[in-house]
């Protein structure tokens, strides 16, 4: 394992105490959080043992009324919403679940998940699009399979049938030794190409800025018009990396403002602030805050941030 989650450190990896703001700053442009995890009760509670167990501590244990109604509240202006299942028969649960919170809200753009090699698989998905779900959510650390398997190319498919964009944590890290399966041996940036190469239709957006392979992602940005980054955790100084900033230089367009809210030990805005502090000017931010996610993932985002409530 990598020195992220490396086994000879102490689990679980401390909270931080920082200050969180209690909405966004005035003046941005419209804020969209493009890796928000939104599960049933049950499956949140489940998680929340986990990651205390194994991760870090989270800091905030919300369900999902109140995760959405959080972040809406503090000025985002919409909601990329994801889930993963981890045992076959759990994705249409979750997918209906999904799709119910995006009806009750539409900020919220719910994505579909599935059990890669599932039986029915392409069913599974097509019944979430209809039901207005906006792309697929896969993890492979979770759900243990590899970038390039075989099972994935009928997810891929359904993905580039629909016009759908696919969400895939196929980094290798933030990793664990208490997953079933070995991230460093199933992820790779050059797995990762080959779903490009074999897909050309497929829109790909791989988070944690493709971590730990930060150089060969920004290799992959400057070849591939089909893949897509977002910042979650990466851009946040709380493992020791040094900020993976040159791709925000190569393709800035390329690249997502996600936190993984709730599922986080530090405050909701910590990321937004190490963001703003690069100053990268008015026209990246306003792609990386809201504008990249909105043309990956459809919508429309009002001229300015609207105060919710």
């Amino acid at each position: 394992m990598a020195a992220w989650m490396d086994p000879s450190r102490s689990l679980p990896l401390p909270a931080l105490n920082d200050e969180e703001g209690p909405r966004l700053p005035e003046g941005l442009p419209p804020v969209v959080d493009a890796h928000v995890h939104l599960f049933p009760d049950p499956v949140f509670e489940a998680i929340w043992r986990w990651f205390e167990q194994y991760g870090w501590p989270i800091r905030y244990k919300l369900h999902t009324p109140e995760v959405v109604a959080f972040l809406l509240s503090r000025g985002v202006s919409r909601v990329v919403a994801l889930a993963y299942s981890h045992k076959p028969g759990m994705a249409r649960l979750l997918n209906q679940y999904m799709a119910e919170v995006v009806r009750a809200e539409p900020r919220v753009v719910g994505l579909a998940t599935v059990l890669p090699g599932e039986e029915g698989a392409a069913d599974i998905l097509a019944e979430a699009f209809a039901a207005g779900l906006q792309g697929v959510k896969l993890h492979c650390h979770v759900q243990c399979f590899a970038p390039d398997a075989p099972a994935l190319h009928e997810v891929y498919e359904a993905c580039a049938r629909a016009g759908k964009p696919l969400v895939m944590h196929a980094g290798r890290e933030p990793a664990s030794p208490h997953y079933r399966c070995d991230p460093h041996a199933l992820c790779s940036a050059e797995r990762v190409e080959r779903v490009l190469k074999d897909h050309p239709t497929l829109r790909l957006c791989v988070p944690h800025m493709g971590a730990d392979e930060f150089d060969a992602y920004v290799r992959l940005l400057e070849r591939y018009d089909t893949l897509w980054l977002d910042t979650t955790m990466a851009m946040a100084d709380y493992f020791p990396i040094a900020l993976p900033r040159r791709a925000l230089d190569v393709r800035p367009e390329r690249i997502l403002y996600g936190t993984d809210f709730p599922q986080l030990p530090y405050a909701w805005d910590r990321e937004l602030k190490q963001l703003l502090g690069l100053k990268l000017g008015d026209e990246v931010e306003a792609g990386l805050l809201g504008q990249n996610a909105l043309r990956l993932f459809g919508g429309v985002l009002p001229e300015r941030n609207i105060p919710w409530g």
